[in-house]
């Protein structure tokens, strides 16, 4: 594991962004948004994409995409009641996974405040067996592939 820690990105580095509303709740005794409260933007951010993009629906979908694998790494703090930007893109789409990029952006900073990733795997919502991730769903996530400049 190396030493160095990773510099913020910034918005330019991320296709679409969804906004998810800070809760009063959210923050912890230090004033700020707990730790944990961060997966749960990402969370939020990745399927309310999906939804909006007409390619999840959370009750009738035969295939879902199920996490088993996240991490976060935290730049500057957030606080209700902030807005929160979370900065979606794709760094690999498999045959049955998609490993999402997300950032945490507060109201309007260019500087991330925490940056992580989240993979979905695609199972068959009846077996939960893996499964390749269906066409529709592939166009939309390959719409999130950042091509380097």
């Amino acid at each position: 594991m190396s030493d160095k820690k990773a510099s913020p990105p910034v918005r330019a580095d991320f296709v679409a962004f969804e906004e998810v509303h800070s809760r009063w709740m959210d923050n912890d005794v230090y004033g700020h948004i707990n730790n944990v409260v961060y997966y749960s933007f990402f969370d939020t951010a990745v399927n309310r994409y999906l939804i909006e993009q007409n390619v999840l629906d959370v009750l009738k979908s035969s295939a879902i995409g199920l996490v088993i694998e996240t991490q976060c790494q935290y730049f500057s703090p957030i606080a209700y009641p902030d807005m929160i930007h979370v900065g979606l893109k794709v760094a690999h789409l498999g045959n049955s996974s998609v490993k999402y990029e997300v950032a945490i952006f507060k109201n309007e900073d260019d500087l991330a405040s925490a940056m992580g990733y989240f993979v979905h795997v695609y199972v068959d919502r009846k077996t939960n067996k893996p499964t390749p991730i269906p066409q529709d769903v592939r166009e939309v996530l390959q719409k999130l592939v950042k091509v380097a400049e």
